[in-house]
């Protein structure tokens, strides 16, 4: 965990891949709780420190994680991430260049099911399916792997990975949805990039972009123009 951001309301951090937001059934230390002992340190405060879970990211993806340090801003956060209020923009290694265009808006429907933990896109709306729709650009490519750069335009469970699977593009490392073989660390390789908004309490623009993760693999795309 590295903090990008931080102010009296707010604290932005660029998550590792092996990190979780919030706990779950491995019993692991969540994030949240990572950035609460970084607070009580770094002020020296007593008891308990309040720490806002907004939003998530899956275990296996880096990059950005805001979470609020007031329960007004945790308010504030929650309605902006539900209204689509925050812009998100991520980063995918892939495989396969895209067949249809290097560039484009993907809208598919999307059925969860709980018990596999994973997501199913379909191209026509089916029963209790949700609509989900990105915008996709290929901005580099490597000797073996291209690079993607996402623009969510809404926020559904597994979204990228899925419907990049379904454009035939799963994301290196990604087994759930297609990749062939795992990463070695557990890792996907997406990374939450950038996330810009309007401050939910000082009304100041935020606009934060996480580096990648270090190694070769991330850092040896060439970009496009």
């Amino acid at each position: 965990m590295t903090v990008l951001y931080e102010d009296n309301h707010i604290i932005i951090v660029n998550k590792t891949a092996s990190e979780i937001v919030q706990g779950d059934k491995t019993g692991d230390t969540p994030l949240s709780d990572t950035v609460k002992q970084y607070l009580k340190e770094k002020y020296h405060k007593p008891g308990n420190v309040f720490i806002g879970v907004a939003h998530r990211l899956d275990r296996p993806v880096s990059g950005l994680v805001v979470f609020a340090k007031t329960s007004k801003a945790l308010t504030r956060l929650n309605d902006m991430f539900k209204d689509n209020k925050v812009k998100k923009t991520y980063w995918a290694i892939v495989k396969n260049v895209p067949s249809h265009q290097p560039e484009g808006t993907l809208t598919h429907y999307l059925t969860r099911n709980e018990s596999q933990n994973k997501s199913y896109a379909y191209d026509t709306e089916k029963p209790s399916s949700k609509k989900a729709i990105l915008h996709y650009r290929l901005i580099g490519k490597s000797q073996n792997y291209f690079l993607l750069e996402i623009d969510l335009q809404t926020g559904r469970h597994h979204q990228i990975r899925c419907q990049l699977a379904k454009m035939g593009c799963p994301i290196k490392g990604d087994l759930k949805y297609g990749a062939p073989r795992s990463n070695p660390d557990g890792s996907i390789c997406l990374h939450a990039r950038r996330i810009s908004f309007t401050h939910p309490v000082s009304g100041q623009f935020i606009d934060i972009e996480a580096p990648v993760p270090s190694g070769n693999l991330w850092n040896g795309f060439e970009l496009f123009q």
